[in-house]
């Protein structure tokens, strides 16, 4: 008894809650109605089905789940016809003449009768019922889990039934006082007819609303908060344990229930951003087939923009491995779009030989034409947006760092996926090479383009000449400036060296220097030569070269040539090439 009362007054909370916004349309309609005949069969309809398609939901049989799915459609069609009558029965007439009669007569919507049987008003309720999904806090929870583990009897129906007689009886306390309103609007301004017209209107917003899947979805996540501590504290005052409880009320046939609380569901309290867009529209996949949005439900997906010289990605890349590694067994799917920004970051060639080079095994998008880039709305390289098992965006991070925060939130989703024991500490990749974390407390120079589209702080003395071959010579570069010696055609992306022996220097302000660099067209190997301050570079030297300064062009990426092994300073870097052809990019700093 005790449960049954904890039930109902569980019921008698959802009145607070948005999710029994998209019904209240319907149970509003009947309005004007005597309450014996009219609303209350309605109210008990509802209650009703409810009450026994949860109960069948909850064993988990796949014929219940479908089932229900074909009268969920029946009795959105229903209550649309409902919608559509209230505000014209002209437009029910031209739907077709003999379902418009039937649906006068269910609902009455027709002039000349203006009364509704309690037959009708049951068969509303009923599909009322039908579509109605209250938020599961720990009271429902409890009821549910207790379906789930006990089956379908007596006890669990006649808990449901309370649960439901709860919400028809405060829906019925919404009806008397909406209905008094609404009488006193009519009899005061005599607009009775707009009034049923704006019932009908926000009955097929209501349809539209259960169509869409937004009662279990947005207004379900606005719902979750709302009434759960209520719930929670007339359980803690009524020192009502749901195990002892349960147990003793089926004893008979052994059930056990753990606590309400234990039984809510996890939920996490990260925003619902917006659907996952679709991801068709790549050029190719790598390392997997292609993959959809569709395919992926029920899976937390972390989509990962990036493009293979870009050295904000590059840093994030050790740990989108870890993620991947560490959770791909508890429902993780990690998807990289590689979105290109320079045109030689569209061979397929070149971003394959950069997947295998980074050690990715995840799936990697080719997204050449930014059709996903585009779906997402995207603006950034690197960005991640988490997906949940429903299919919603619920987090996004746009460039490096945040990587604590961004793995509690794939957790708090896993979680919310029903995923357990997951790990506590976060992780700690070792990254080496241009992977490493960049130094920011001695970050003092920016990312710096080389074509003449974006030449920013250009020092040498000569003027860019587009796409023309010239001679060029710099001296002494101020901080943050650059310049080119030797003969090179600068185009908007790019220069490119006409003869060897030409040079490019920086005086930079930071740990690390990076420049993106490519063989040519030709695809030869350049060879180059790096110095610091006038000097071999020693024990400042980057990855991609020795400590005389010596290096190799081979492929088109991202070369680090510069680490400073000590204290970080003001330098200035000169790179010569021994060899024509080399296309230079960009400079980046760590």
């Amino acid at each position: 008894m005790v449960l049954l009362a904890i039930a109902y007054f569980g019921g008698v909370l959802t009145i607070l809650s948005p999710c029994i916004l998209p019904i209240l349309p319907f149970v509003f309609a009947g309005t004007g109605l005597p309450f014996l005949c009219g609303r209350l069969p309605m109210l008990a309809g509802m209650a009703g089905s409810f009450a026994l398609v949860a109960t069948l939901a909850a064993v988990g049989g796949s014929w219940a789940i479908q089932a229900n799915e074909f009268t969920r459609l029946a009795a959105i069609a229903l209550l649309a016809l409902f919608g559509l009558s209230l505000i014209s029965p002209r437009v029910a007439n031209a739907i077709t003449q003999p379902i418009v009669e039937f649906g006068n007569r269910l609902h009455s919507a027709s002039a000349a009768s203006g009364k509704r049987t309690a037959a009708s008003s049951l068969v509303l309720g009923v599909a009322t019922g039908l579509l109605w999904a209250p938020c599961a806090g720990p009271i429902l929870g409890l009821v549910l889990t207790g379906a789930a583990l006990q089956g379908a009897n007596v006890e669990t129906t006649l808990l449901l039934l309370a649960y439901a007689a709860g919400a028809a009886t405060s829906l019925a306390g919404a009806l008397l006082v909406g209905g008094r309103l609404l009488a006193a609007m009519k009899h005061s301004l005599g607009i009775g007819e707009r009034i049923r017209q704006g019932l009908g209107v926000a009955v097929l917003f209501g349809v539209g609303t259960v169509a869409l899947g937004l009662d279990t979805g947005v207004l379900a996540r606005l719902s979750y908060a709302g009434t759960v501590t209520i719930e929670q504290a007339i359980l803690d005052r009524l020192h009502v344990d749901p195990r002892t409880a349960m147990a003793s009320s089926l004893a008979s046939r052994g059930m056990l229930i753990a606590s309400a609380k234990a039984q809510t569901p996890f939920r996490s309290d990260l925003p619902v951003e917006g659907q996952a867009p679709s991801l068709d529209g790549a050029v190719a996949w790598l390392n997997s087939p292609p993959l959809s949005t569709e395919q992926l439900r029920g899976k937390v997906v972390l989509v990962d923009f990036w493009t293979y010289s870009c050295i904000n990605c590059i840093r994030t890349t050790p740990y989108i491995r870890a993620w991947a590694d560490r959770y791909k067994d508890q429902g993780l799917v990690v998807i990289g779009v590689h979105a290109p920004e320079f045109a030689f970051e569209k061979k397929l060639d070149n971003v394959r030989q950069a997947v295998q080079d980074f050690g990715i095994g995840y799936p990697v998008a080719v997204d050449n034409d930014y059709r996903i880039w585009r779906a997402f709305q995207n603006s950034y390289w690197p960005a991640f947006y988490l997906i949940d098992a429903g299919g919603q965006i619920r987090y996004h991070q746009f460039g490096e760092g945040n990587y604590r925060q961004t793995e509690q939130a794939i957790q708090d989703l896993l979680r919310e996926a029903g995923r357990d024991g997951l790990a506590k500490e976060a992780v700690a990749p070792a990254a080496k090479g241009a992977e490493a974390s960049p130094d920011l407390g001695n970050l003092g120079s920016q990312e710096t383009y080389l074509g003449y589209s974006r030449d920013d702080n250009f020092a040498s003395a000569e003027r860019v000449s587009p796409d023309a071959s010239r001679d060029y010579s710099v001296a002494d570069p101020g901080l943050n400036q650059w310049g080119l010696s030797g003969t090179w055609t600068v185009g908007p992306e790019k220069a490119v060296l006409d003869k060897a022996g030409g040079g490019i220097a920086y005086r930079f302000s930071a740990r690390d220097l990076h420049l993106v660099l490519g063989p040519g067209a030709a695809g030869k190997p350049v060879r180059f030569q790096v110095t610091v301050d006038g000097k071999a570079p020693g024990p400042d030297h980057g990855a991609d070269i020795d400590a005389q300064g010596n290096g190799l062009v081979r492929e088109t990426r991202l070369y680090q040539l510069v680490r400073q092994s000590g204290g970080v300073s003001a330098r200035t870097f000169e790179v010569r090439f021994l060899d024509p052809g080399v296309e230079a990019y960009a400079f980046t700093f760590g």
